[in-house]
């Protein structure tokens, strides 16, 4: 499961589709909708925020925002009502290594787009502030 601090715009549509597929998972395991991944720790970040069902639907809306911007039909209604949650709190660390983990897979699967992320620096998932600091202590680099 990868729920990226990356913004989703940078994702090419496989990492897109997989994205909103775990996304989901990661919905259901946080609302106690299945039994497996509950342990996993891409979670711990939105267990630790008031009501962990309305960041993941955060989350979410906003991978569905993109999916459609591209012409994709991302189920909204799988989401509940997208409320107002507080950004939660990632690393300058963090976003550097998905960052190099999102262009290594680009290299493979789609050069272009990693040839043209290159040159720009990263944009962080719009539910996330970005500070500096380490790789998260959830990550298992």
């Amino acid at each position: 499961m990868r729920l990226w601090t990356l913004h989703p715009k940078h994702l090419d549509r496989q990492g897109l589709l997989a994205l909103w597929r775990e996304g989901l998972l990661a919905r259901a395991v946080l609302h106690g909708q299945t039994r497996g991944y509950r342990h996993h720790p891409q979670l711990e970040r939105f267990r630790s925020q008031a009501v962990p069902e309305f960041a993941i639907d955060a989350y979410l809306a906003a991978v569905q925002e993109e999916a459609s911007a591209r012409g994709y039909a991302f189920d909204r209604s799988k989401l509940g009502v997208i409320r107002p949650v507080p950004a939660i709190a990632e690393t300058t660390g963090q976003l550097e290594y998905e960052w190099r983990h999102l262009l290594r897979k680009l290299a493979v699967r789609n050069p272009a787009l990693a040839e043209r992320w290159q040159a720009e620096p990263p944009a962080c998932h719009p539910l996330f502030v970005i500070a500096p600091g380490p790789i998260a202590p959830w990550e298992r680099p």
